[in-house]
């Protein structure tokens, strides 16, 4: 389930924190309110190719991070063992930059992992903060 959706400097968006709860989560707006550039950044943090286009006017990178649950027993949990994380937590961060020049790079950690990194650590690194 997803949990949260940071994005920075993506598209119109300068800075957005959203916050999901348990239940349905319905996303509904007129023509032209920011539906699509929502699901271009979840998009982009779960692997989709990035385009410098994604990147806001102005900006020099953009970044997004998605937080879901996931269960004791699900599948994830082997990939990011095999990957070298700690894949025993119930949360997962995804986290994606992309430069103005459209390269980007991709992170992901878990909650017990996030732990160890001090926040500025990964405000100075990233450009961003985790979802929390």
């Amino acid at each position: 389930m997803l949990l949260g959706l940071n994005i920075r400097d993506i598209v119109l968006i300068d800075r957005l924190d959203l916050a999901l709860r348990p239940g349905l989560c319905v996303l509904t707006g007129e023509t032209g309110a920011g539906k699509s550039i929502l699901l271009d950044a979840l998009g982009l943090a779960l692997g989709k190719r990035a385009e410098s286009g994604l990147v806001r006017s102005g900006a020099q990178q953009a970044a997004v991070s998605a937080e879901f649950s996931i269960g004791r027993n699900h599948p994830a949990h082997a990939i990011l063992r095999e990957a070298g994380l700690d894949g025993d937590g119930e949360a997962i961060v995804l986290r994606r930059l992309v430069g103005a020049d459209g390269r980007s790079r991709g992170r992901s950690l878990t909650h017990s992992r996030m732990a160890s990194v001090p926040a500025s650590a990964v405000a100075e690194e990233e450009g961003t903060s985790a979802v929390q």
